[in-house]
């Protein structure tokens, strides 16, 4: 892949990654305050000011890492996430879904945003039109990822604590505890996994029928939803 083929690839994705995960962590600390925690809103995080929610790792080195290991052709990351002390929530329990949600929701959101503007597309100038087009599908395609994902049930994720919020306390409790190894069972499974089954020449890439394949089903359903598949 030339230079410039890796700037056009860089560029077509930088602004839909950076939307989605700034949004997404947004989203988490508006619904925070409006249920009663202002812990993110006095820290400055309810903001589109994407600079408020970078991440050096996750949002900057790993994502530039994934597009320059796949050639181009995927890219991946997070922001820091918003703090939130469930405790100062009106309704804990309750509101402790709807904040974990939010985000999610927001890349949903921001997903069939991105597939309605596709009808605008002709109406952009010929030398920017590729260039849009591939933002737009770009956004849908990380914001369904990032929707998908978050939504596993395993906290620290947010599905992790919507399954927390809907469960009895019996289940609730162990998958609580399980927030501080989360993260660590997440890695494995999405990247170490997949290097033991290389090794072995087994298939064991469950970030994709886990993770891509739900994404995919879901864009192809908006794509028709709104008219634009082909």
């Amino acid at each position: 892949m030339s230079f410039a083929d890796m700037l056009f690839a860089a560029s077509v994705w930088a602004l839909p990654i950076l939307l989605a995960v700034t949004l997404h962590e947004a989203a988490h600390g508006w619904a925070a305050w409006k249920l009663g925690d202002d812990t993110a809103h006095r820290m400055g995080r309810v903001s589109f000011n994407p600079f408020r929610h970078i991440d050096l790792f996750g949002t900057i080195l790993m994502p530039a890492a994934l597009l320059f290991l796949s050639d181009g052709r995927f890219m991946f990351g997070f922001a820091k996430p918003v703090p939130v002390n469930f405790m100062r929530l009106r309704n804990p329990r309750r509101d402790m879904i709807l904040v974990a949600a939010a985000g999610p929701g927001t890349n949903l959101a921001l997903a069939v945003i991105a597939a309605l503007l596709f009808h605008a597309v002709g109406n952009v100038p010929e030398w920017g039109r590729e260039w849009v087009a591939f933002n737009l599908l770009n956004s849908m395609w990380i914001n369904l990822l990032l929707c998908v994902f978050n939504m596993l049930p395993l906290p620290p994720l947010d599905g992790g604590r919507v399954a927390v919020g809907l469960l009895p306390a019996s289940l609730a409790r162990p998958l609580a505890q399980l927030e501080r190894v989360g993260i660590f069972i997440i890695l494995g499974v999405l990247f170490i996994l997949p290097m033991v089954g290389d090794a072995l020449g087994v298939q064991l890439n469950v970030f994709s029928w886990l993770v891509g394949a739900p994404a995919q089903f879901l864009m192809d359903l908006i794509a028709k939803g709104v008219g634009i598949a082909g």
